[in-house]
């Protein structure tokens, strides 16, 4: 059992690493918010795999679901409309 929480870590230690260097990376702020995202619920994992449930529970209901959904709606609400072209006479 200790080999299966073994590959386990350590796949959810590179999806944690990869996403948090995605977040920087990545010049879109849509996929950079979705990074981050990605980068909270796979912490929550490590709650979850240490037993601590209710961290867990916080980390997704609090991070995930609110401080990224205000992220997406920023996001969403001070983006430029590309379909708009403005003519200058």
């Amino acid at each position: 059992m200790a080999l299966a929480e073994s590959i386990a870590f350590a796949l959810f230690a590179i999806v944690t690493v990869g996403s948090a260097a995605g977040v920087v990376l990545v010049r879109d702020v849509w996929h950079s918010a979705l990074l981050l995202g990605v980068s909270l619920i796979s912490v929550a994992v490590f709650y979850v795999m240490n037993q601590a449930a209710f961290v867990a529970t916080m980390q997704i209901l609090v991070y995930v679901g609110g401080v990224l959904i205000l992220i997406t709606f920023a996001v969403m609400l001070t983006r430029e409309d590309e379909s708009v072209i403005e003519v200058t006479p």
